[in-house]
């Protein structure tokens, strides 16, 4: 009720202010219940073929979709019908397209999998130049309305190059318009998959490739060049090029999930981490990623103040085999928001330990209460907890952090439920949580135990170690109870089988894709910054164009689409989800928000482009919803956890979430889930 009487005053201030006339148009452009009504208005039918890319023009009143069946089709969306189809000379699926500014909409450009790009002129109905430079698939076309005249664009080949329409340009392998050449930096296997330039500062140009990492460039620093045919030859005979850096120190910035800083392949040998899409926020500051096989994590591209991390080795309360100690906590400074086990010493984001309090010191008496709703929340979710309801465990943990993000019991728990959820980043998401806790309250004994099993199992296991010794000589009480004696056992185990042979190594495909880095790519990997948020639920292994956006004007909320066909929403400021709605028979993967209405294009595996917009308030239940929201994310979680031939099996046997019968138990075991799916359930096939 507070929140609809601020709307109700600033749409009363509105007529007399024109700055609080757009800020109403700020906070009404979309809203969570606007969201909760959002439904199909229209399928805009037209193309035979996948619907690849979607784009808005500046104003909104044009929405271009293109497609596999080589045709690009501009739309009034407001009147439901076609303007103007081209047909392409494209021979392969349109991955990219997008209206060129200040052409008056007329100049198109796409891109595609035989190669090329093209650029058309709509409205004299013809293709007025085909740039030919790149050797592989084009994933990914950019603009800024800065620059009306140039273009850039991401390819499979590893390249990113950069266009100016107002210069006479030759089409060859050699042109002279690379700007960044990834197989420079990490080797042969090197693709750029998708890039986005910063509206507010268009120098900044971020990349995703087929690694975990998203890259920041500033392009005033680097000048467009050619690639050699004689490194191309080299790079695809396997010799290693990258032992020279051709970048400028200083010219990127990298971000990464801290947990796949370090990657270990033994988790995810069945699936390999890309960059499906990278967009920037509004203001500038906010750049999301949608990480194939893992999650959507948002970055802060401003924060940038040096880490502080503890090294457990300098605590008083750590022993060496000798049985010495160092007299004082040091405080450690270092570049950058670094993170992960980087060599031999754990590096933890955002550590604060300014002293350490005396053992038996009780770290519970001064903790001060919670508001009534945040300790409502608590009491929620601390049920759901013992009830083995873990997704709302965390959920209900989320909300009330988003309320009182000062308290250090709450950061405790939703570590727990983290923990027990067990998502893909999870564990790291809960070791987060357990330093935020100890910053708040740093004889928080819960905390740090559950911290050297966040560490043992991220499979860091010296820093585990050095972890544990400090627990066991700070809370000599603690250490003897069967808890901490049967994880310092699984960790001794594991600390015996820490060294892997270098024939080992060298027989994952992964290991050599590292190994190949240059000194320069090493260094900016190892100083990426961690993520701000993540959103967890849809699942991203199946198709590699598949995009996250921001919706509202001010980014309030994360869309979405996914392999089970859905299309997710989530509420920035808790990461929870708020809504899913079935968006494809197949697959979700493009969701292109209007730049100034509630109204939101989609597109996947069927051959129509999607308009969704608020229904009527006036009772019904939209079919299209997933009311199961928990379980839908569930199986998602399975989905890109499972090996691809299992992946392809659960596909054939298929199940509805809204289906599955409940557990008379109360539990949700993986062993008798499918036996409670309806036997008539039909999923796609992969």
């Amino acid at each position: 009720m507070a929140s609809n009487d601020n709307i109700l005053n600033l749409v009363k201030s509105r007529e007399i202010d024109d700055k609080i006339a757009r800020k109403v148009q700020s906070r009404l452009h979309v809203t969570e219940d606007l969201i909760l009504r959002l439904g199909l208005e229209r399928e805009l039918e037209g193309h035979t073929g996948c619907v690849n890319c979607l784009e808005w023009n500046s104003t909104g009143e044009l929405l271009a979709s293109a497609s596999d069946d080589f045709h690009v089709i501009v739309w009034d969306p407001f009147r439901h019908k076609a303007l103007h189809t081209v047909a392409t000379n494209h021979q392969g699926n349109i991955f990219s397209v997008k209206f060129m500014p200040k052409t008056n909409d007329s100049i198109l450009i796409s891109g595609a999998a035989d190669y090329m790009i093209n650029v058309h002129d709509i409205k004299l109905h013809e293709t007025i130049s085909v740039c030919t430079c790149h050797s592989s698939r084009v994933k990914r076309l950019a603009v800024c309305p800065e620059t009306p005249s140039l273009f850039w664009s991401s390819s499979e080949d590893g390249t990113i190059r950069q266009f100016d329409l107002r210069a006479p340009h030759v089409c060859r392998s050699e042109s002279d318009n690379v700007l960044i050449y990834l197989k420079h930096c990490f080797g042969k296997l090197a693709e750029a998959k998708c890039l986005a330039v910063n509206p507010v500062r268009s120098e900044l140009l971020a990349v995703g490739a087929n690694d975990p990492f998203v890259r920041l460039y500033d392009r005033r620093m680097i000048r467009p060049t050619t690639v050699p045919k004689a490194d191309q030859r080299l790079l695809e005979n396997g010799n290693d090029l990258t032992k020279s850096d051709h970048l400028p120190d200083g010219c990127a910035e990298y971000f990464v999930a801290g947990h796949l800083s370090s990657r270990d392949p033994v988790h995810r040998k069945h699936r390999s981490l890309a960059s499906t899409y990278v967009t920037f926020g509004a203001n500038g500051r906010d750049l999301l990623v949608n990480l194939g096989g893992e999650q959507i994590y948002l970055f802060d591209i401003y924060t940038k103040t040096a880490a502080q991390f503890y090294d457990f080795k300098s605590s008083p309360y750590y022993f060496d085999d000798a049985g010495t100690s160092s007299n004082e906590c040091t405080l450690k400074q270092v570049q950058g928001p670094t993170h992960g086990y980087v060599n031999g010493t754990l590096e933890l984001n955002r550590w604060i330990h300014t002293k350490v309090e005396e053992a038996n010191a009780d770290p519970f008496t001064s903790r001060p209460p919670l508001p009534r709703r945040v300790e409502s929340l608590r009491l929620r979710a601390n049920n759901a907890f013992e009830n083995l309801d873990y997704p709302t465990a965390v959920r209900l943990y989320n909300e009330a952090i988003s309320m009182s993000s000062d308290s250090a019991v709450l950061f405790g728990n939703r570590a727990a439920a983290l923990m027990k959820r067990d998502w893909d980043g999870d564990v790291y998401a809960a070791l987060r949580d357990c330093q935020r806790t100890l910053e708040l309250e740093p004889n928080h004994y819960k905390a740090h135990f559950r911290m050297i099993r966040c560490l043992h199992e991220l499979q860091w296991t010296t820093a585990a170690v050095d972890c544990l010794k400090v627990f066991k000589n700070k809370y000599p009480s603690h250490s003897q109870n069967t808890s901490c004696r049967a994880l310092e056992k699984d960790i001794e185990i594991v600390a015996s089988k820490i060294k892997v042979t270098e024939d080992e190594r060298m027989s994952n495909p992964w290991d050599l894709f590292r190994l190949t880095r240059s000194p320069q790519e090493q260094k900016w990997q190892e100083n990426a910054l961690d993520y701000e948020k993540r959103f967890c639920g849809h699942c991203n292994t199946t198709t590699d164009i598949k995009e996250a956006n921001f919706f509202g004007e001010d980014g309030q909320f994360i869309v979405a689409g996914s392999d089970d066909g859905s299309m997710y929403f989530w509420e920035r400021n808790t990461t929870n989800n708020i809504r899913i709605l079935k968006g494809d028979a197949s697959i979700v993967n493009c969701l292109q928000p209007h730049p100034t209405f509630c109204l939101m294009a989609t597109s996947g595996i069927d051959p129509v482009v999607r308009l969704w917009s608020p229904l009527p308030q006036d009772g019904r239940k939209d079919d299209r919803e997933v009311s199961n929201k928990d379980v839908a994310a569930k199986e998602n979680q399975k989905r890109m956890k499972a090996d691809p031939f299992d992946f392809v099996l659960m596909n054939y046997m298929g199940y509805n979430p809204d289906q599955v019968q409940p557990d008379p138990n109360g539990e949700d075991d993986d062993e008798d889930f499918m036996s409670r799916v309806p036997p008539d359930c039909s999923c796609r096939p992969s």
